[in-house]
């Protein structure tokens, strides 16, 4: 004969304890425990320095001496302001944004829909187009300087091959905005990619066996199911690239270093040259603000777009 334990309280007014309770309280122990080296990691290297730069930003501060300086306020995001060096930098990474970011995102999901229907080779090809993401800048830019190499780079070397003049990759502003789109289509495609490429995988299949029995080709099959379910992940590709091209620096500045008379110099090169090559501390600090704004601004208006529109979207779903 078996006994069947009560969950009744001994006494009366003995405290009732709800199921889940304890194991509740634990699992937020639980977070808060994992969750603290990131905070402080965070604190001390992104909110920190953060917080000296806006303190710096107001200060004439020079990197080769030490204290803070002379009290100067806004005066140093006046000058950022009125400098058009300052905004010529500002147009470089926002036409670098606008001419990569298109090319990335399309090439990016068109290349995840081919790849996930190849039957062969399928693993190869993934690990081909994500391979040349996790390679250094420094590395990329010294194969690419090579292959743009005048008379002996594997480009010139391919143009004369068919009796054409290569372009001056490194010493004109046309070629050396096309030096560098190509050079960050072929390092950073592979992030993209993959994104997309797990998105796809997460399509069940019976949705493409339902579409190919009632007649749909493969053609449609993308148009009308992969490419539509694949909304969410294409927001967030886009919005990762935009913020993305608009911090470009590394190459850039490793290729070209910002030339030729500095006409491909993005913004983020001009900081680093205000701050640690002229050493004006406290005016790099205070473009640097100025900079930050505008990404924060750029985020905002993504985030308020795809709130509008989820709303919209959630309102026709009730009508």
């Amino acid at each position: 004969m078996t006994t069947v334990a009560s969950t009744r309280p001994a006494h009366p007014m003995a405290p009732v304890h709800t199921v889940g309770q304890r194991p509740r309280r634990s699992g937020r122990r639980a977070g808060v425990l994992f969750s603290t080296p990131f905070l402080i990691i965070y604190l001390l290297f992104l909110v920190g320095p953060l917080l000296m730069g806006i303190v710096l930003s107001f200060f004439n501060t020079t990197t080769v001496k030490d204290g803070l300086g002379g009290w100067v306020g806004v005066s140093n995001y006046a000058k950022v302001l009125g400098d058009s060096l300052f905004w010529d930098a500002m147009w470089h990474s926002v036409l670098f944004t606008l001419i990569t970011t298109p090319l990335l995102v399309g090439l990016a999901l068109l290349f995840a829909i081919l790849a996930s229907r190849i039957r062969r080779g399928r693993v190869f090809y993934r690990l081909a187009f994500f391979a040349p993401y996790v390679v250094p800048s420094s590395v990329v830019a010294l194969i690419f300087l090579w292959m743009y190499t005048p008379e002996v780079g594997l480009i010139p070397k391919l143009f004369s091959a068919v009796g054409l003049t290569a372009p001056d990759f490194i010493g004109s502003t046309s070629g050396g905005w096309t030096a560098v789109i190509l050079m960050t289509l072929w390092w950073t495609f592979g992030f993209n990619f993959v994104l997309y490429t797990a998105a796809i995988q997460d399509v069940p299949p019976d949705v493409y066996e339902a579409a190919a029995i009632d007649g749909a080709s493969p053609w449609q099959q993308i148009r009308l199911i992969t490419v539509p379910l694949l909304n969410p992940t294409t927001s967030l590709v886009l919005i990762l690239q935009i913020l993305a091209s608009l911090k470009v620096f590394d190459q850039i500045y490793l290729l070209l270093g910002g030339g030729p008379n500095q006409s491909t110099r993005p913004v983020i090169e001009y900081i680093y040259d205000t701050g640690f090559t002229s050493y004006r501390g406290g005016y790099g600090a205070a473009a640097t603000m100025v900079y930050f704004v505008i990404i924060v601004a750029v985020s905002a208006a993504w985030y308020g777009l795809r709130r509008l529109r989820a709303t919209g979207t959630a309102a026709r779903a009730a009508a």
